[in-house]
């Protein structure tokens, strides 16, 4: 894939995740195949469920929360092997698993700052396991 196109993914998904109302963490996900978008995600709580991740706790956030990949996968409705996903945030490994089962074949993130990094490193580090067991390819840019 071209630095034009994944640039261009990378800032749509940078978009997405500024319609999260989560007043701490806003996450993008938008699926490709080839330079065409197939689905698109954000983080936030089901249709129909009370908007409150501010009023929450986080505790109750983070059980309600529906992830931005797992929204821009349900909302495809379609298959997904040979796709690409372009993520703001690397996903947890619950993500990483629903990606892997649905054949999204590359996983684009932008490097992580280290604030990120140091709270979730270890989960990040679990994901990239398991994308690499499963052959899907990561590309961090």
């Amino acid at each position: 894939m071209s630095a034009k196109w994944t640039e261009r993914f990378f800032q749509m998904a940078d978009l997405v995740a500024s319609w999260s109302k989560d007043p701490s963490t806003q996450v993008g996900a938008v699926i490709t195949k080839g330079n065409r978008v197939i689905s698109l995600g954000f983080n936030g709580y089901p249709s129909g469920v009370s908007d409150s991740a501010g009023q929450d706790s986080r505790e109750t956030k983070l059980l309600k929360t529906i992830h931005a990949e797992e929204n821009a996968i349900l909302h495809a409705k379609r298959d997904l092997a040979g796709c690409e996903i372009f993520v703001t945030h690397f996903p947890c490994p619950t993500c990483a698993a629903k990606i892997i089962q649905t054949g999204i074949t590359n996983v684009y993130c932008r490097t992580q700052p280290d604030e990120f990094l140091s709270r979730w490193g270890d989960k990040i580090a679990l994901s990239e396991t398991m994308f690499s067991e499963a052959g899907v390819v990561v590309n961090w840019c």
